[in-house]
């Protein structure tokens, strides 16, 4: 539909799952909503206090954001990923990932250099709707298809996904330093989205950065990432890039004529969640217990679950269209994430989230192992 700006926009995709939400909503013991990663355990007091503290806020912040602030994230990608980072000219405060995500391709000057926007073909709608709003194509390529040789031609900026929102899959360092060495090769810019990075599963270890397989440089590399998930500051928009020093010091003349800045009592709040890294780890294991328990009731009532080895999400099928089993699921009282929503090549997968109480993800698994029963 093209709205007023003459911007040809979809309507927004959860509108449609209004059915499946009132089907469950009639289940006798009350819904349980798998659909929308969005946190419901509280915020770390640690960060609230910083918040509190930072009130006092009565000066314009930096769009650069503070030298605390960005030293903080210089120390959490040496502390998770041994990778160092110039605290001056390497990083970059964002308002929630999602905007970055919306408006790269924007201000990277896409449209009027005639390069298009590539993201993975099962993937988070925001690379594609960036690219409409910067008014330019998106194509569907994965990974391993790049590294097949797939060609990059035409392309400005390469999302990557890691791990994957929806599938949870995490690529290995040796076929992010193949993208990364094609991409640069084509003079493509690849931004990796990490956010559910810490959320590993099959290790004690996060998922690779892009920045750990970028060589001897971060020419033509970003790396994405929120505190959303890891400190449940979903709320706050709280995240980051970092990378390709010349790539940030455009970004942030870019966003200081635009007034894209972090206010200064959430940078103070950053600084607090990134230095305190128990609260991160307790929320790991919150997740994880929620995981197997929704994992054994999927695949009780006859899902198989693909990939899931990191991220907040069980990426679900039972050979079937994700409609039909979105309705199977909303007989239970259970609404999910249609497949359909991150690309024509996950049609016949459903997501599920980890994010929602104890109490709701046990319920939830009752009724799917009794419903196979």
């Amino acid at each position: 539909m093209t709205n007023a700006f003459g911007l040809d926009l979809p309507d927004y995709p959860w509108d449609r799952l209004t059915e499946f939400r009132n089907r469950a909503a009639e289940h006798p013991d009350g819904v349980c909503d798998l659909s929308i990663g969005t946190p419901v355990d509280p915020t770390p007091e640690v960060i609230r206090q910083a918040l509190s503290d930072a009130s006092d806020a009565h000066g314009y912040p930096t769009t650069a954001g503070t030298a605390q602030l960005r030293e903080a994230i210089a120390w959490w990608y040496e502390n998770w990923h041994s990778v160092q980072l110039d605290p001056a000219t390497e990083i970059l405060p964002t308002v929630g990932s999602k905007e970055l995500v919306a408006w790269l391709p924007t201000l990277l000057g896409l449209r009027e250099r005639g390069l298009t926007v590539a993201c993975p073909s099962a993937a988070y709608p925001t690379y594609e709707m960036g690219a409409t709003i910067a008014g330019v194509e998106c194509r569907r390529i994965d990974a391993g298809q790049i590294v097949d040789g797939a060609s990059l031609d035409g392309v400005g900026l390469l999302w990557i996904n890691t791990p994957s929102n929806p599938t949870g899959e995490v690529l290995d360092v040796d076929t992010l330093a193949e993208v990364v060495r094609r991409a640069r090769a084509a003079g493509v810019v690849v931004a990796s989205d990490e956010c559910y990075g810490l959320l590993n599963w099959e290790s004690d270890q996060p998922a690779t950065s892009v920045l750990s397989a970028a060589g001897e440089s971060f020419d033509g590399v970003l790396s994405v990432y929120s505190m959303s998930k890891q400190s449940n500051l979903a709320g706050y928009r709280a995240a980051f890039v970092t990378g390709d020093a010349e790539l940030i010091s455009d970004l942030t003349r870019s966003r200081k004529h635009a007034g894209m800045i972090v206010p200064f009592p959430i940078q103070e709040a950053m600084v607090a969640g990134l230095r305190d890294s128990e609260h991160v780890l307790a929320q790991k294991e919150t997740y994880r217990s929620r995981r197997e328990q929704l994992r054994s009731g999927l695949e009780a009532f006859g899902f198989r679950i693909d990939h899931s080895t990191a991220g907040l999400y069980l990426w679900s099928t039972a050979g079937k269209n994700c409609w039909e089993s979105l309705a199977d699921l909303a007989e239970l009282g259970i609404v999910a994430g249609p497949g359909e929503f991150y690309g024509a090549a996950a049609a016949d997968h459903v997501r599920i989230a980890l994010t929602a109480t104890d109490e709701r993800i046990r319920a939830a698994a009752e009724r799917l192992r009794g419903a196979a029963n």
